[in-house]
């Protein structure tokens, strides 16, 4: 399994997602301020693994507060949240789990014979949890989603919702990942994704050190890739997981993509000067244009 980012006693370290598939290096998160500056720079990306680095990054902040009192931590959870919260406004996971880090936070804080540690270790180990819950939940939703591929496949992919997406095994790649594991021939069509190329970059990378056959294609061939009589499976990345849908037969894992569909198309006529002439309206008398029915 791909380790996208882990919870370590030096803090939080992330695979550099911006230099792959050329380099694989990572980079320790010691502050939840370094935290909240990966999540910017899109060293880290994803909802799933967006979230629980939030989650993480508040439980950094919190084990290096200098809080002496319990209601004095709770300000400064806030304060961590505010920071994280600013990062990347559009993701939800983001917020979700901030505010579930926030909540948990004043449980523990309300629990009779809590102290200023034991709030800091429950919210390490509520961030752990986060991210155990999330490897899960793929692989569950990989076991699910491998039952509806045949066993000769080829699957279409967009943008990245594997592994590093996530905390390690992936929403659509996860799928995939689990066809090969119980036995399934799957060869994988990776769009482009441009701007930031998340297909050339990421998901080809996933697969092919996974050892799954990966082909990248442009975008404009995606439809020409996936139509009859051909079956593809293509999977979108979102934050709530993956669909597909099949067509008649299996895509020979063995033959090349198709080339590019030509479409030939007749000529239009050539536009006469008088077509281009302001058709005339037609003259409506003031007798008929005043008329009354009865």
């Amino acid at each position: 399994m791909i380790p996208t980012l882990e919870w370590t006693s030096e803090g939080v370290r992330f695979l550099d997602q911006t230099r792959l598939p050329l380099e694989e290096t990572y980079v320790l998160a010691k502050t939840y301020q370094d935290v909240a500056d990966i999540i910017t720079t899109m060293v880290v990306r994803g909802a799933p693994a967006i979230g629980v680095s939030a989650a993480m990054g508040v439980a950094l902040g919190a084990r290096h507060s200098t809080a002496t009192t319990l209601p004095a931590l709770l300000a400064e959870v806030r304060v961590i949240g505010k920071v994280l919260a600013a990062t990347r406004p559009t993701a939800v996971n983001l917020f979700w789990a901030i505010e579930r880090m926030r909540r948990h936070a004043a449980e523990l804080a309300a629990a009779p014979g809590a102290t200023v540690a034991s709030v800091k270790q429950g919210l390490i180990a509520e961030a752990e949890r986060m991210y155990n819950e999330d490897i899960a939940a793929c692989r569950a939703l990989g076991a699910f989603g491998a039952e509806l591929l045949p066993q000769k496949a080829g699957v279409l992919t967009h943008c990245n919702a594997g592994a590093l997406a996530t905390c390690g095994y992936g929403t659509a790649l996860g799928v995939i990942r689990a066809a090969v594991e119980s036995g399934r021939k799957i060869e994988v069509y990776a769009d482009e994704t441009r701007p930031f190329l998340q297909g050339a970059r990421l998901t080809a990378w996933e697969m092919m050190k996974d050892g799954i056959p990966t082909t990248v294609i442009r975008p404009s061939l995606s439809a020409r890739t996936a139509s009859p009589p051909t079956a593809m499976w293509p999977t979108r990345s979102a934050p709530t997981g993956w669909r597909c849908w099949r067509r008649s037969t299996a895509f020979p894992s063995t033959s090349p993509p198709p080339g590019p569909l030509s479409i030939s198309q007749p000529k239009p006529a050539p536009i006469s000067p008088s077509s281009s002439a302001r058709p005339k309206k037609s003259r409506t008398t003031r007798a008929n244009s005043s008329r009354r029915i009865t």
